[in-house]
């Protein structure tokens, strides 16, 4: 069962863009996204830490249904987590959001704030984040054992932890720092 609780982060730009290269499914992560960045939950996988984007809630979610890659919070009105393209980062590229930090100016700005407050506190309810690690932990064993049908709709994991270690070794990153 999960003890900690949930925190959002934003992972570093350059290094989604570097594990772009070997996967076309890592979530692009740069362009103007000073006031929507992506942002996401992250979770250890075996030695790996895992970050999971979060998406704004859209019509479409209301019709969808949870699913092994996919999954809605609060039925979908707050948006949806992704877990098909969720990566490793190394604890070094992650920037925790600060909600103290967020500037509220507009209208849409205290929206987007509260928005975010309710997925927090969505995700942070005990058999929510119960729910969120097992379907993390159940995708990411069923992908990497080949046995999964949404393989083509998922990041290819060990590919991507092969390159997030090398990713620090080149950049001299601890994999935990």
């Amino acid at each position: 069962m999960a003890t900690d609780r949930f925190s959002f982060f934003i992972p570093d730009p350059d290094y989604c863009d570097y594990l772009r290269q070997f996967d076309s499914r890592v979530p692009i992560n740069s362009g103007d996204k000073s006031k929507r960045p992506f942002i996401g939950l992250v979770f250890q996988i075996n030695d790996f830490q895992y970050y999971a984007g979060l998406a704004s809630p859209k019509d479409k979610h209301s019709n969808m249904k949870n699913m092994a890659d996919f999954i809605k919070i609060n039925n979908g009105d707050w948006g949806v987590i992704n877990l098909n393209n969720m990566i490793p980062v190394p604890q070094r590229l992650l920037t925790k959001v600060d909600f103290s930090l967020l500037s509220v100016v507009t209208a849409e700005d205290r929206h987007y704030k509260n928005l975010l407050q309710n997925q927090l506190s969505w995700c942070n309810e005990i058999k929510n984040k119960d729910f969120i690690l097992e379907k993390a932990e159940k995708l990411y064993y069923s992908i990497t054992n080949y046995e999964s049908c949404f393989r083509n709709r998922c990041c290819d994991y060990i590919l991507l932890e092969q390159e997030c270690l090398k990713y620090c070794s080149i950049n001299k990153i601890n994999l935990r720092d």
